[in-house]
């Protein structure tokens, strides 16, 4: 009898979890959502490309608008929804903010994205990214060089793609 009790419950348990983990999931996306940079397109983003992946997707890439456009219609054969004007919008955002010449917000990006774009280890990327959570946003960008192990001469050497 307490087997079947304690079983009762696990399954209580079990169908607990199974039913907050979307909520979970839309927690993290907006969360995620809320770490992109704002302008004309970012909602549509958010709408159209959250439904299958989150932001570090496309957060660590730097692509050219053909790169971008690529993206977005492998996307579309896969199942994303949008109008031609939407898609065009979801490009220009990506181009605008993940395009070859586009700088990266040091207080907001993800691990993938600190590593492709600035090209810094995994290791001091975790550190980059536990300072920042440990210490708060950076104010500058020399306080990078703060960061245990971080080589200052790869900061200054980034210096001028890198954004607060």
């Amino acid at each position: 009898m307490d087997f079947m009790r304690m079983k009762t419950i696990g399954l209580g348990g079990c169908a607990a979890v199974l039913l907050l983990a979307p909520a979970m999931l839309i927690s993290a996306d907006n969360d995620e959502a809320k770490l992109l940079p704002d302008g004309p397109g970012k909602e549509l983003v958010v709408r159209m490309c959250f439904e299958c992946h989150g932001a570090g997707n496309f957060r660590k890439s730097r692509l050219s608008r053909d790169g971008w456009s690529e993206q977005v219609s492998d996307m579309v054969d896969r199942g994303a929804k949008g109008t031609e004007a939407e898609l065009a919008k979801v490009v220009d955002y990506l181009v605008l903010n993940f395009g070859k010449d586009s700088k990266i917000n040091i207080n907001t990006a993800p691990f993938g994205e600190i590593k492709n774009v600035l090209g810094l280890s995994a290791k001091d990327c975790q550190a980059v990214i536990d300072y920042r959570e440990a210490n708060g946003n950076f104010k500058n960008v020399d306080d990078l060089k703060k960061v245990p192990g971080i080589d200052g001469q790869k900061v200054d050497a980034k210096k001028t793609i890198i954004v607060l």
